[in-house]
């Protein structure tokens, strides 16, 4: 039996230690075997990945390259609260688990309400008004809740007076102690404004502030950066936006008569999460920083711990295949928790399609429970705290969110920037950059753009209410491809069948089964259905395999670049005389041309492929 030292040394102390140069090194002589010769600072870019907002991730991160204002961001509780808003962190009772509750009858709302409240939810989050309830339908929605104990926390759109004079009547009428009201108001004119192009009054909001003086524990205004991140913003853009929403709120309470410090108080934040965890990780730590130099700019630096409300991320939740959104809110959730998020809510896996049944509800609540019960998530405080990663990368997003908030500052502050439609400008920006990423998938999509499931039984959900509209738009990942499958519906329903292609697979299994599956993925993603049989075709069988296949004119060769040299020309042939109309090619643009018309490969824009494909087919839009 071997006995390990118990003097302290490491195990590794007789190694030395391996230089950047060194790993550089190791780098190059890796990328040179895949035909790329680069060397030093270039071959470790070959690795990196380029984010939105000019951002880099990098391949390696060690301690010399942190820089010093970096560090450990301080201590958890303290300013600059990167660490998070309080010392002990979630150690205690973990995140409040927020679970937003939509719909217009207060007797279906307080239904889900107390299942919700039975079964792990802490906190609820209620639509009110137009998107929701009727203010004076509170009390009947809220009945059998303990408002002692559960926090609430409204989305009130325009009908944030009535809807916060409502909750505030009920807990005066409950006979809640004031100390022990826990509520987020939610008065958000500027979002609100974003959502819907509709300017509120900032200073009646401002004045509900007056209405919670006797309530510390009752938040005001939310701080809602959604609208932005569902308009197709960034990390950054989306804490700009929060960021200069926030300064406009503090000047509306100081101009009301409150204290610099009261004024904070009055405020929370919402925020994205998405199943990009350690960009969530950071947005929500750079969010802290960003915050607490604001109140340190106001005068206020003990005041800066800022409050938030996590939710995961609705551009990323996909209409098909909808079950795999729950391993996506799983990821966000985490990240969220991570990140020290004060609260979170997991939108149920059938959000985007309706009202979520209580199946779908109950999974979104158990998500935030099995993190924190049994995979004790909220046990270490700031978890990510330290990592060289996670540490640059929220120096670096809290730079650009910054840069970004002085651009809306300079610009007359937020009201001026979406009246004017720098915001909007903006947005639709980073949307476009990011829809080419989608559209080529060099940003996969699950179950939509990549492995999707043709005969998938729909999900079929009670219609929601509509939401509110008419400023920035809601975009979703998934939008492009969902056009091309609906189409496909359309045609299926019509004609009993998806339109079709054959795959023409040359040679032994070895030699296509790589481009044959690439090329049954992308078509599948717009609708298409790919047939494949016989397994493999040869000159001689090729035309009555597609004659059986029942494809709608389009077949694509699938092979080595060897094959193709050798059987394409043949191959294509037989298909054109079998009345094969337009012939595609899964491999390097360039190969077989005397053979083919066009090309599909790693990288092409699959969205305009598959429209094209869809059009010559006769498939209506």
């Amino acid at each position: 039996m071997t006995v390990l030292p118990d003097d302290g040394l490491s195990l590794a102390a007789e190694f030395p230690d391996a230089t950047h140069e060194q790993w550089q090194r190791l780098v190059e002589g890796v990328l040179r075997k895949s035909g790329k010769e680069v060397s030093g600072e270039a071959a470790e870019d070959a690795l990196s990945t380029k984010l939105e907002d000019g951002l880099t991730t990098r391949p390696l991160y060690t301690a010399p390259e942190t820089a010093p204002d970096t560090g450990f961001s301080g201590f958890p509780g303290f300013a600059p609260f990167v660490r998070g808003g309080r010392p002990e962190g979630g150690a205690a009772s973990g995140w409040d688990v927020r679970q937003r509750i939509a719909g217009s009858d207060p007797v279906r709302v307080n239904d889900a309400a107390l299942a919700d409240l039975e079964n792990g939810t802490t906190s609820l989050w209620l639509a009110v008004g137009d998107a929701g309830l009727p203010a004076e339908g509170l009390g009947r929605a809220l009945e059998g809740v303990y408002l002692d104990l559960a926090p609430v926390s409204l989305d009130p759109g325009a009908q944030f007076a009535e809807a916060a004079r409502a909750l505030l009547a009920l807990y005066a009428e409950r006979a809640v102690a004031p100390e022990a009201a826990h509520a987020s108001l939610g008065a958000d004119p500027l979002g609100h404004e974003a959502r819907t192009g509709e300017a509120l009054d900032l200073a009646e909001a401002a004045a509900l502030a007056a209405d919670t003086a006797a309530w510390p524990h009752v938040r005001a205004l939310t701080v809602d950066a959604l609208p932005y991140h569902e308009a197709g913003g960034s990390a950054a853009e989306e804490l700009g936006l929060s960021l200069a929403t926030g300064v406009a709120y503090l000047r509306a309470l100081t101009e009301a008569g409150l204290t610099a410090e009261a004024a904070f108080g009055e405020l929370e934040f919402r925020y994205a999460a998405t199943a990009d965890q350690f960009l969530t990780i950071a947005k929500l730590r750079a969010a802290r920083r960003l915050w607490a130099r604001i109140a340190e700019a106001c005068g206020a630096p003990g005041a800066g711990a800022q409050r938030q409300h996590a939710v995961t991320s609705p551009v990323m939740m996909t209409r098909r295949d909808p079950w795999v959104n729950m391993l996506r809110t799983t990821v966000a959730c985490m990240a969220a928790g991570v990140g020290g998020a004060d609260a979170v809510t997991v939108l149920p896996f059938d959000q985007e399609l309706g009202l979520p049944d209580a199946f779908a509800r109950r999974i979104s609540r158990n998500t935030s429970t099995i993190l924190l019960e049994e995979s004790h998530l909220a046990r270490v405080i700031d978890p990510a705290g330290g990592s060289y990663y996670v540490e640059q990368l929220t120096d670096e997003l809290a730079h650009a969110a910054w840069e970004f908030f002085q651009t809306v500052e300079k610009a007359g502050g937020q009201a001026a920037a979406l009246r004017s439609g720098l915001v909007a400008d903006r947005l639709a920006a980073t949307w476009a950059a990011r829809s080419k990423k989608l559209a080529t998938r060099r940003e996969p999509v699950t179950g939509v753009s990549e492995f999707p499931h043709l005969s998938e039984k729909p999900v079929v959900r009670e219609p929601a209410p509509a939401p509110l509209t008419g400023g920035l738009p809601r975009v979703r990942r998934d939008e492009a491809y969902e056009a091309l499958r609906a189409r496909s519906d359309v045609h299926l329903a019509a004609t009993g069948a998806r339109p079709t292609v054959f795959l023409a697979a040359l040679g032994p299994a070895a030699a296509h089964t790589a481009r044959a599956t690439f090329a049954s993925n992308l078509f599948q993603a717009g609708g298409i259905t790919p047939v494949h049989d016989p397994v493999s075709v040869t000159p001689e069988t090729a035309a009555a395999a597609y004659a059986a296949s029942g494809a709608d004119g389009m077949a694509v060769l699938c092979s080595s670049d060897a094959l193709y040299e050798e059987q394409a020309e043949a191959v294509a042939a037989a298909l054109r005389s079998a009345g094969a109309t337009t012939l595609f090619l899964a491999g390097k643009p360039g190969t077989a041309a005397a053979a083919v018309d066009e090309y599909v490969f790693a990288g092409c824009d699959a969205v305009a492929v598959l429209s094209s494909v869809l059009d010559r087919m006769g498939v209506a839009q």
